[in-house]
């Protein structure tokens, strides 16, 4: 980690606009601990739970005891809060410009953020060593280090090396979305075997349906803060046709999966899928008559749809008649 502490203490950034601006010397200690939490962005934190845990039923085929659910879960969550936390810090310069992110704890007016950067920054390394020993002595040594390849990549590959500089950098970056089905598969046999890469690609196709959808609702805000996220530096024609496409990528990846989860899983996910790339193709039909697309409609229905894709996986896992 000290390496790391090096690395992000070297970038800087501008300090900005907020929701809270309060002066330091009057926080209180559940102003602080609340800034710190948002800092960690739990809806994002849910999101990657919701894939850990029907992984871990897939892996076990069945319940796993509940103490190694319960520390997988809480060091995933510790992984993934220091990943965002680690993220703010670099990103508050970005935060700053954009309307969307303008409100969180490290962007304030005058220089009275809630939270100071080396508060954060010390924050965000602490819940990387919290997942790191948690996972590694309760769980395994495997998932552990999977936990922090996703906390590294999401903010040296993403963050500090692709973010600001290609319109690819959500197609790349986003696999740091996917570690999480590693660490749960890994937390419970000690290894990665294939059904586990394969919820590893689904998320991974995943990802730039989901977050150019919500990129083309706040192009403005990506081009103000000069970030080439593929909206910003490509027509909506273009976005839609990519969106597109990595949804039957991903569709084609959950079939796969198949082989593996059983009939059931199978007739949900293709019912599923036919949802997912119908909304899909309504956004290109839209953006392709020169109407108003409505891509919030899509950003929507793909966190609805991951979660209910991993609710089968759960439920399948634990119904002995649902599979060949």
């Amino acid at each position: 980690m000290t390496q790391a502490t090096s690395a992000l203490a070297g970038h800087g950034g501008l300090e900005p606009p907020a929701s809270e601006a309060v002066p330091s010397g009057r926080r209180s200690p559940r102003l602080i601990a609340r800034s710190l939490f948002q800092l960690t962005k739990p809806r994002i934190i849910e999101l990657l739970l919701v894939t850990t845990l029907p992984t871990m039923l897939l892996a076990q085929r069945g319940l796993p005891g509940p103490g190694l659910i319960l520390v997988t879960l809480v060091g995933g969550a510790f992984a993934a809060g220091s990943a965002n936390t680690l993220n703010c810090y670099i990103d508050r310069d970005i935060d700053a410009v954009m309307k969307r992110t303008s409100r969180r704890p490290l962007v304030a007016k005058g220089g009275r953020a809630t939270i100071k950067p080396g508060e954060a920054l010390a924050f965000g390394i602490l819940l990387g060593m919290a997942s790191t020993l948690l996972l590694g002595l309760l769980a395994n040594w495997l998932s552990a280090a999977l936990a922090d390849g996703a906390i590294l990549f999401y903010v040296f590959v993403y963050t500090l090396g692709l973010k600001r500089r290609t319109a690819s950098n959500i197609v790349i970056g986003g696999a740091a979305g996917c570690f999480p089905v590693l660490v749960g598969w890994a937390a419970v046999t000690g290894t990665v075997a294939w059904p586990a890469i394969v919820l590893f690609a689904v998320i991974f196709f995943w990802t730039p349906p989901h977050f150019w959808a919500l990129a083309m609702k706040f192009r403005e805000d990506y081009a103000a803060a000069n970030v080439p996220m593929l909206p910003v530096v490509a027509t909506a024609s273009t976005v839609a046709r990519k969106i597109l496409f990595y949804s039957y990528a991903m569709v084609a990846a959950t079939l796969l999966l198949a082989a593996y989860a059983g009939w059931m899983y199978a007739c949900c996910a293709v019912v599923l899928g036919g949802w997912f790339l119908a909304e899909a193709h309504r956004l290109r039909g839209q953006v392709a008559e020169g109407g108003k697309a409505a891509p919030m409609r899509l950003f929507h229905l793909s966190i609805a749809y991951l979660t209910l894709l991993f609710a089968v996986v759960a439920v399948t896992a634990l119904l002995p008649w649902g599979g060949w």
